[in-house]
């Protein structure tokens, strides 16, 4: 079986959850013998070598509307669909004042076409100019084989927002195990605060900065800035005291230290559809500090502590319960039976047989051979 994955322009040179998922997919996917290829949007794909298209980030749908309608092939979408629109209507300084009069669909328009216009992004298809966000994504979701959401409460969203029923398959986000090893003969440390995420206004570090200053915590932030918002690290920079330490985005292998020692995990974000570095920090045996908003409740249930994103004074107390809590083995344990990217490539090749086998009748050709896919 031969899949092309096709990410965003941007997918390496700047790195998000969604590259990580989909990196991570698809190295477990090939230890279960498929073969998936990554491709970027702006890149010349030979369609006719794969079997199927797999698209990552719906938040993005021209690159999706060019390559399906270019390809003629059945595809699958991870939708991976993250609300930015509290943050972006009340919390964006650059252009939060217009914003704030408009509709989720149209701030994403906006944004997209303005990456566009400043050579940041590529922008695959030009007819989502006279669609829009909203057009183009329901078009999308209504032409997918099968989507392939993180979680039921995503689901319930993309249902939510545009209204119909679709075929979906839940592939949960993971952490890779056999990376992530827990040593429990390592003590933690109660004062020190882990939060690994690119520095970027979404994921609210200047909250967190906030809740931290001035205390004997010793904040360890891991990431890079994201580039179009070069303002917010600086404002992140300027406010921090000394007990605040930045580091650029390192390889997880070097992470493994870090949620080793740290006692506390935060991701304070104005949104998460799940926090992938949440499910890693619990892995290695981190209290979880996450926010209220968003999809990470189906993840984390009782198991994680909940701020408010809003309030720098909520994240201050929800951090020191976690401090102070005992390490929470069970959910370590939850993580292991549910959240694993072999999990995950489970249910993504449970997606692809799915939509093989429902389309093997077709004309749709298969690359090098007429051979049925079942037991590739």
């Amino acid at each position: 079986m031969k899949i092309a994955i096709i990410a965003r322009s941007t997918f390496y040179s700047a790195p998000g959850g969604d590259t990580v998922q989909a990196v991570q997919t698809a190295r477990a996917l090939t230890d279960l013998g498929v073969q998936a290829d990554i491709w970027l949007s702006d890149e010349k794909i030979d369609y006719s070598a794969y079997h199927l298209l797999h698209f990552f980030n719906i938040t993005r749908p021209a690159d999706i509307l060019y390559h399906s309608k270019k390809s003629g092939k059945p595809y699958v979408v991870s939708t991976i669909l993250c609300d930015y629109s509290e943050f972006d209507k009340n919390h964006r300084r650059s252009f939060g004042f217009l914003f704030r009069f408009l509709s989720s669909h149209k701030i994403e328009y906006l944004k997209t076409v303005a990456r566009w216009v400043l050579r940041r992004d590529h922008l695959s298809s030009l007819s989502y100019l006279r669609k829009g966000q909203r057009r183009s994504i329901l078009e999308i979701l209504k032409n997918a084989e099968l989507l392939l959401p993180n979680s039921t409460s995503e689901y319930q969203r993309i249902v939510a927002t545009y209204p119909g029923s679709y075929n979906h398959i839940i592939a949960p986000n993971g952490a890779d195990p056999e990376l992530f090893q827990y040593d429990p003969s390592v003590p933690k440390d109660p004062k020190m605060v882990l939060c690994v995420a690119r520095i970027e206004g979404i994921k609210n570090q200047l909250q967190l900065i906030k809740a931290v200053n001035g205390t004997d915590y010793q904040l360890v932030l891991i990431g890079r800035p994201a580039p179009n918002q070069p303002e917010y690290y600086q404002e992140c920079r300027r406010i921090a005291d000394d007990n605040v330490t930045f580091i650029d985005h390192i390889p997880q292998t070097e992470l493994i230290d870090y949620y080793q020692r740290a006692k506390v995990h935060v991701l304070p974000s104005w949104f998460e559809t799940t926090g992938l570095s949440s499910v890693e920090a619990a892995l290695m045996g981190c209290n979880i500090v996450i926010t209220d908003r968003g999809d990470a409740k189906e993840y984390f249930e009782n198991d994680a502590f909940y701020c408010d994103p809003g309030n720098h004074l909520s994240i201050r107390h929800v951090i020191d319960v976690a401090s102070k809590a005992y390490t929470n083995t069970g959910l370590r344990h939850k993580i292991l039976d549910n959240y694993t990217w072999q999990h995950a490539a489970q249910q993504t090749l449970n997606a692809y047989q799915t939509v093989l086998y429902e389309t093997e009748s077709s004309n749709i050709g298969y690359p090098g051979d007429t051979q049925p896919l079942w037991g590739f």
